[in-house]
């Protein structure tokens, strides 16, 4: 599929799952998850509430049908099915006459953004709440509203998506993205929707590692899959969190705690044969799920691959995070960004040298470039004399990327041409 045509794909996606309200439970979840399975054959899960998993328990179960703030003469002047951010997340039910006093500590808006609507929570406390722009703040002027949250909050499930893609090996790498946010496009429909054609793009393709994919709702998702799948858990060898990648802004890596694993690695080799700004920072225990992963009772590799980072950007977690903030010109390049660290993941391989006592004679293979001649780029060559020197057996081949400051894909393609000639033996994997 060419670039363009990936765009309008991960574009069309995100327009469909862009109205669902969704939370860290609920038919929002499961309406979110059934559309992912028309790409990929994800495992909708379910863990019923009450459920104990780590410290923490399964919540109840949140269904909103409507919420809405009208006059005492029937006019709506705040209603969800306008944006589905007017309703706080798991707002208890609420059907009452309220004076504008009573009502004022359940209202939120942004006064520095008058026209933005924030996005807020209350999952584990039961409050209810209205969210909507200080200018309709600044427009209720009533002493009396009616005031009606059309909710459920009872006994249900926790929902999430999983898809395992076996390979060669039972190590894995893990892929978790996080499917819990109403109407918020860059965190993390952005996220969603690269993660899925990930998927996708792996199911089509042999494979040395094992894929897992978690769509899951934040923070208690994560921790519910860590607390039930313990074997699972043991197999992962590689990660990364996808989180806000369709902005403008370059991208980030955040590295796991130790900061020194192979992911880190990977990532950072990519990111840095990449046009564009980018950055990598250290490991802090905020943020998405990367930080249940690289707990102390775990420890998991996993990273965070983002653009904007968690709460350093002015349109997080409020309605300027619409389908206007991304494009899906950005988001290809996200996609791209990690088939590429896939890439480097699964090539990454030991080799030893099969004519190690001096130099192989290169030009009776074929394989040399004469100055000034014709035949394999001068990069291709030099990326060979890299591999010989370095493919002792004890020196991956992003070593030897890294080593000889070249692309990994060009460091690739002298290790297939050298294989070829017999002149590299792949080592069994440590």
């Amino acid at each position: 599929m060419a670039a363009s045509d990936r765009a309008d794909s991960l574009n069309a996606l995100l327009r469909r799952l862009y109205p669902i309200c969704r939370s860290i439970t609920g038919d929002g979840v499961r309406e979110t998850l059934r559309i992912l399975q028309e790409i990929v054959p994800l495992e909708i899960r379910e863990v019923p509430s009450g459920t104990p998993v780590l410290d923490w328990t399964v919540p109840m179960e949140w269904n909103i049908r409507e919420a809405w703030i009208e006059t005492l003469r029937g006019e709506r002047v705040i209603d969800s099915r306008s944006s589905n951010l007017h309703v706080v997340s798991y707002s208890v039910p609420v059907r009452r006459r309220i004076s504008l006093k009573e009502l004022e500590p359940h209202l939120h808006s942004i006064p520095e953004h008058p026209d933005w609507i924030p996005y807020r929570t209350s999952y584990y406390d039961k409050d209810w709440g209205f969210c909507l722009t200080q200018r309709q703040r600044e427009s209720l002027t009533e002493e009396e509203y009616e005031v009606c949250i059309d909710s459920t909050l009872e006994p249900g499930h926790l929902t999430f998506g999983e898809l395992l893609l076996p390979g060669e090996l039972q190590d894995e790498v893990l892929i978790s993205t996080h499917v819990c946010h109403p109407s918020l496009a860059n965190d993390n429909l952005s996220g969603i929707a690269v993660s899925a054609f990930l998927a996708a793009w792996l199911a089509g393709r042999a494979r040395r590692y094992s894929y897992r994919f978690l769509f899951i709702p934040g923070t208690i998702g994560s921790i519910t899959w860590l607390a039930l799948e313990r074997d699972a858990v043991r197999r992962v060898k590689h990660g990364l969190t996808l989180v806000c990648l369709g902005d403008e802004r370059g991208f980030t890596y955040k590295k796991t705690v130790s900061g020194a694993a192979e992911i880190d690695r990977v990532v950072a080799h990519v990111l840095r044969h990449l046009e564009g700004d980018h950055e990598v920072i250290d490991f802090f225990p905020y943020g998405y799920d990367e930080r249940q992963f690289n707990s102390p009772g775990f420890r998991l590799p996993v990273g965070s691959l983002m653009r904007g980072r968690h709460g350093k950007f002015p349109e997080y977690h409020c309605s300027a995070d619409d389908l206007g903030f991304i494009s899906a010109a950005r988001l290809e390049e996200a996609l791209t960004l990690a088939r590429r660290i896939v890439d480097v993941l699964e090539g990454n391989r030991l080799y030893r040298n099969q004519s190690p006592y001096g130099e192989p004679q290169l030009g009776r293979r074929g394989l040399y470039r004469a100055p000034g001649g014709s035949g394999l780029p001068a990069e291709t060559q030099l990326a060979m004399l890299w591999v010989l020197n370095l493919s002792d057996g004890s020196h991956s081949l992003l070593d030897v990327a890294e080593r000889a400051r070249m692309p990994f894909s060009v460091v690739r393609r002298a290790v297939d041409l050298l294989a070829d000639h017999a002149l590299l033996k792949e080592c069994p994997s440590p």
